[in-house]
């Protein structure tokens, strides 16, 4: 049983830091530490020691502008977060900052701030959790077996992408997922009775999820008793329905929004001490809240339990058990995995096939899946699009130890549930969709990106070139946009080689998601030499050079790059010197060291960039002196080979653009 103590010293720990910070949301801390309490004291399975233990409980905080709650949980608990952390709540590089930040804060499985997105990584989690169960448990080990908590409020529930990823949690029976919905009624503007009215413990329902409905979540046996039931559904993932107070032990601002997102300013705190009988200084915490709390030698004693238990299982399974280390303790490639990836490359370079770049992909999934049995894969209902179906691909709705997850028309929710998949460990996620619709998951790319999570986004059907759909279906900023986010790489290959390479460097990259883009259109495999081979994994290479030195540079990527080698050769017949820089991955190539890039692209030539995107990107590398063959206007409807004659990308074209800059 937990003490109201226990609850108040989250409330003011969070009431005080926010006061200090001058900064923050002091409502839904308040609001839900009795139901914190209640989990984290009695149910929530951690090592506060080893925030990294492989079989520790997961919790998510959706609200994530609720920070503080976390933050208190975690102190209190015993994680390497001190009374000075708090102190520092949304200052420059505290371990506190004002949204849970993956990676800042031990114990914080993931970013959270953009409302909704929480729960969607909740619900990767749970997948994983789920599918690695499937992959590992044997009768007499449960070496997987942990629960996914997730808290959210009003905002996250409004936002859309709760519905895309709850209504698959339902289809999936995520029956280790428990959500504590925060039903104070308020968000920023005020009552939500005038924008959000759903019923939504009968939405939970019609996704097929456990609900339990109208729990007083200042209520310790009412609360205790919900998980109590949730967690003995295990068909199911839980929606757990807490009416609470906003602000609970605020005399003047509780139930209001006007405590929702600002301090409650010295005079109130000084009622809410009161109120709640906390006669403490800011942030004193008494050393029997600090006993009751500690979960350090509890914590020890889970994981020391589980170790015993994978000693066991190692004896009986020891093949699985090394696997399971190698996969999910240590998050490492099987020690063989370059040498077979070199020699798949070198065989896509050898055999010399045309075909559009989202084939070799798929034949690139299906050397790399049968190497990677962590590889998990994915499509927004566009398998035969994307083409990222393998013969051995099993979905997970059919075998619950598949590797393969049909998510549906679901972009966002696909792309932020593999960021809870990727977070959790055990897989490399990789989910597909036309390159356009990465605009629907934009901000889970960028979020995977914050957190250098190790993701894979698969964009088919890359430009123009996608042809009858028309402008609605081609993208024309899409790429330059995914080009210039912090931590994510970004590929577009121009035949099976370069393809092979990208999902090579996508798998090997230690930490940061990657973005690789194909064709719908084909493509003409190119010839390289050994040394050409080796460099396409620096991102740009010189793939054609002249006879002394270069006049020009065409640099080009994905399906333009053989209409650049075209144009180079007509203009070489005119005895003119160009250079060919095929330029795969522009983020690869800028981490080069700059002798390498100025070898490949010398300051003094100039340059001309061709790829059907948006031609103001190529400028940081043409200069205004160079110049680009590019879109700067939507796209029409037609076949893709007319469309793109009518935009210019011929060899003819390219050549009139290259003799202008030769003069």
């Amino acid at each position: 049983m937990t003490s109201s103590k226990s609850a108040n010293a989250i409330r003011m720990l969070a009431v005080d830091a926010v006061q200090k910070a001058n900064s923050g949301h002091p409502g839904a801390p308040m609001g839900m530490a009795d139901i914190a309490t209640v989990l984290w004291q009695n149910f929530y399975r951690h090592n506060p020691t080893d925030p990294k233990w492989a079989n520790r409980d997961r919790f998510v905080l959706s609200n994530g502008h609720g920070s503080m709650l976390q933050y208190a949980l975690l102190h209190l608990s015993g994680y390497d977060l001190g009374i000075d952390d708090l102190k520092q709540f949304r200052q420059l590089h505290s371990k506190t900052p004002g949204h849970p930040e993956y990676g800042y804060t031990d114990g914080v499985e993931t970013t959270t701030g953009p409302l909704g997105a929480g729960i969607a990584n909740a619900v990767g989690m749970a997948i994983a959790e789920k599918t690695l169960a499937a992959q590992f448990n044997k009768p007499e080990f449960d070496l997987v077996d942990h629960y996914t908590y997730c808290f959210l409020g009003d905002g996250c529930l409004m936002e859309g992408i709760s519905h895309e990823a709850c209504s698959l949690a339902g289809t999936l029976k995520l029956g280790k997922l428990i959500a504590f919905w925060d039903d104070n009624g308020i968000s920023i503007d005020g009552h939500v009775e005038g924008w959000f009215t759903d019923d939504t413990a009968k939405r939970f329902e019609s996704y097929g999820w456990h609900v339990i409905r109208n729990i007083d979540g200042h209520n310790v046996n009412d609360i205790t008793a919900a998980i109590e039931l949730a967690q003995s559904v295990e068909d199911k993932p839980t929606l757990i329905c807490c009416k609470t107070l906003i602000g609970f032990g605020s005399p003047n601002k509780s139930g209001s929004h006007d405590c929702h997102g600002s301090p409650l300013g010295d005079a109130e705190i000084a009622e809410v001490r009161k109120a709640l009988d906390w006669d403490y200084a800011p942030f004193e915490i008494p050393a029997d809240v600090y006993e009751e709390w500690d979960c350090k030698a509890k914590g020890q004693s889970l994981q020391q339990q589980w170790q015993d238990l994978f000693a066991e299982y190692a004896e009986a399974y020891p093949q699985e058990a090394k696997e399971f280390t190698r996969r999910v303790i240590k998050q490492e490639l099987p020690a063989d995995f370059n040498a077979k990836a070199d020699a798949f490359v070198r065989a896509c370079q050898a055999d010399m096939k045309d075909m559009a770049t989202r084939k070799a992909s798929q034949d690139s999934i299906a050397f790399f899946a049968n190497q990677l049995p962590e590889l998990m894969g994915g499509s927004a209902d566009l398998a035969g699009s994307n083409l990222t179906l393998w013969p051995e691909a099993k979905g997970i709705q059919e075998a619950e130890d598949g590797n393969y997850i049909f998510y549906g028309v679901r972009e966002f929710g696909m792309s932020a549930i593999m960021n809870g998949i990727a977070l959790h460990g055990g897989f490399i996620p990789f989910g597909a969709t036309f390159l356009m619709f990465m605009e629907y998951a934009r901000n889970a790319v960028r979020m995977a990106s914050l957190m250098k999570a190790k993701n894979i986004f698969v964009y088919t059907h890359d430009s123009i070139g996608q042809g009858e759909d028309g402008p609605t279906h081609q993208p024309i900023e899409q790429i330059a946009n995914l080009r210039m986010t912090p931590n994510l790489t970004t590929w577009r290959p121009c035949d099976a080689a370069e393809a092979a390479e990208a999902w090579r460097q996508a798998l090997i990259k230690q930490t940061g998601p990657s973005a690789l883009v194909f064709t719908r259109q084909g493509t003409k495999a190119l010839e390289r030499s050994e040394s050409q081979l080796k460099d396409v994994a620096k991102g740009g290479y010189i793939l054609k050079d002249c006879n002394g030195a270069a006049e020009l540079i065409i640099i080009a990527t994905g399906s333009e790059v053989a209409l650049a080698v075209d144009a180079a050769n007509a203009l070489a017949e005119e005895g003119r010197r160009v250079r060919v820089v095929s330029m795969p991955s522009t983020n690869q190539f800028d981490a080069q060291s700059k002798e390498y890039r100025l070898s490949v692209l010398p300051a003094d030539v100039p340059k001309l960039a061709v790829e059907a995107a948006h031609s103001d990107f190529w400028y940081k590398y043409v200069g205004l002196e160079g110049d680009v063959v590019g879109l700067t206007t939507f796209g029409e409807s037609a076949p893709g080979g007319v469309l793109m004659k009518h935009f210019g990308f011929t060899a003819e074209n390219v050549v009139a653009k290259a003799k202008a800059l030769l003069g």
